[in-house]
C-alpha cells in the first residue's frame, strides 16, 4: 500500500533540511513537506495544549496541512488531541527530537498511535562542543579573547604569552557525570587528547565503562580527583542542583566545570561562589538561567567563563540525522517490523510492532 506522509518543518528545522532523508520513501509513497511559523499570539488553553511545551507554531497550522495522512513527522510543531482528531487516518507520529515534549503522547496512546523519537541525534554535535569547551578552558581562551576584544595590546612581544599560561589536556583527569550517548562520545574524543576518563552513572553497568577504557567511580571520588568535570546527565526532579555547594567544595582546587546537558543540574549561586573563591578555575555552559533584562549575567563577571546560547545540537548534520532516524522508523513501521525508539510502549504490541501496522 502507498502511505501518505506529512513532514512538517519549523523555523529551527525547516522541511528543506529533511527532504534528503525521505528520498527513498518518496519513491514508493506520497511524501508532502510543509512548514509552520512561529506564532507567539497563540496561547494553549485546553488540557491537551497545556500538556505540551517547547513547541513552535500552533496546532491550527499543523491541521491546515493534514489531509488523510497516515504518518506525521514533526520536529518542533505541536501535536495535540485536536491535531490527532483532525485526521483519523493517522497511524504514526514521528518526533524528530530526543524527547516528544511538544506531543501529547497520552492522547496519541489513547488512539493507539505510536509516537517515535530520535534520541542521540545531536550526540556527536554536543560531544564536539564539550571538547571545544575543555580545550578553551584549559588554555584560558575566554580570558585571552576578552583581553583582545577589549582593546588589550597583542602581537608586540614574542613572550607575551607568559601572561596566559594554561594547561595541556594530556595526563589530566576528566570526570563525566552521566555516561549516555553524549558521555560515551566525549570519552572517545577525550581519550584521543590523552585524558584519563572517569565516569559516574548509576544506571550504567561498570563493566561497559571498563570496556571503553573508562574508570567507574562514585560521584564524590569523581569530584575529588577530576581536573575537569563535564555534566551529561538527564534532568530529573531527583538530580536538580546535582552540583551544589557541597559538591563544589569537594571539587579539586582549580578544577574546570562544563555543562552541556541541562541548566537545572547546577546551582549557579554555588558555582559562582566557587569561581570567586578559586575552587573553580573556569566554567563553560551551553545551558544557563535566562540573561537579565538589564546588565550582565552574574556568571560573566568571572573572566574564565564561557556562555553559549544552547548551540549544542545546532548543526545541520544534527537536523539531517534526526530526519534519517525518523525515516528509518517509518520504514520499519511500513514493513511491520518492531519500532525502536518508541515513547509510548502502550501503543504497540509486546513485540514492539503496532498492531495497526500488521
Amino acid at each position: 500500500m502507498t502511505a501518505r506522509i506529512l513532514v512538517v518543518g519549523d523555523p529551527y528545522c525547516p522541511s528543506t533540511i529533511l527532504r534528503d532523508a525521505f528520498g527513498a520513501l518518496e519513491a514508493d509513497h506520497e511524501v508532502t513537506f510543509a512548514d509552520v511559523v512561529d506564532e507567539p499570539s497563540w496561547l494553549p488553553t485546553t488540557p491537551s495544549e497545556l500538556r505540551i511545551k517547547e513547541y513552535m507554531g500552533s496546532p491550527r497550522q499543523v491541521i491546515e496541512h493534514l489531509d488523510r495522512h497516515d504518518i506525521l513527522v514533526i520536529q518542533g510543531a505541536p501535536v495535540t488531541d485536536g491535531v490527532l482528531a483532525a485526521d483519523p487516518a493517522l497511524r504514526l507520529i514521528c518526533c524528530a527530537r530526543g524527547g516528544p515534549v511538544n506531543v501529547d503522547v497520552g492522547a496519541a496512546t489513547a488512539r493507539a498511535i505510536p509516537v517515535v523519537t530520535t534520541p542521540g541525534k545531536n550526540a556527536d554535535a554536543v560531544a564536539e562542543l564539550t571538547i571545544a569547551f575543555l580545550v578553551m578552558l584549559a588554555r584560558r581562551l575566554p580570558e585571552v579573547m576578552r583581553h583582545v576584544e577589549g582593546g588589550g595590546i597583542f602581537a608586540h612581544d614574542n613572550y607575551e604569552g607568559a601572561r596566559w599560561f594554561g594547561h595541556d589536556l594530556a595526563g589530566k583527569v576528566l570526570g563525566l557525570v552521566g555516561y549516555g550517548q553524549v558521555g560515551r562520545r566525549v570519552a572517545v574524543r577525550a581519550q584521543a587528547f590523552g585524558l584519563h576518563v572517569v565516569a559516574f552513572d548509576p544506571f550504567v553497568d561498570p563493566a561497559s565503562l571498563i570496556a571503553d577504557g573508562v574508570e567507574p567511580v562514585d560521584l564524590e571520588s569523581l569530584l575529588r580527583i577530576s581536573d575537569l568535570v563535564s555534566l551529561h546527565a538527564r534532568a530529573t526532579a531527583a538530580n536538580s542542583h546535582l552540583i551544589g555547594p557541597d559538591e563544589v567544595a569537594r571539587m579539586k582546587e582549580g578544577a574546570f566545570l562544563v555543562n552541556t546537558a541541562r541548566d537545572t543540574l547546577i546551582d549557579e549561586d554555588a558555582v559562582l561562589e566557587g569561581l570567586r573563591s578559586g575552587r573553580l578555575a573556569g566554567l563553560a555552559v551551553d545551558v544557563i538561567s535566562p540573561s537579565p533584562a538589564v546588565g550582565r549575567h552574574p556568571l560573566l563577571d568571572h573572566p574564565d567563563v564561557i556562555v553559549t546560547t544552547h548551540i549544542g545540537g545546532a548543526t545541520y548534520e544534527t537536523l539531517r540525522h534526526g530526519g534519517e532516524m525518523a525515516a528509518a522508523e517509518i520504514e520499519r513501521f511500513l514493513r511491520g517490523d518492531p519500532l525502536v525508539n518508541v515513547a509510548d510502549r502502550a501503543a504497540v504490541g509486546p513485540s514492539g510492532t503496532p498492531p495497526i501496522a500488521r
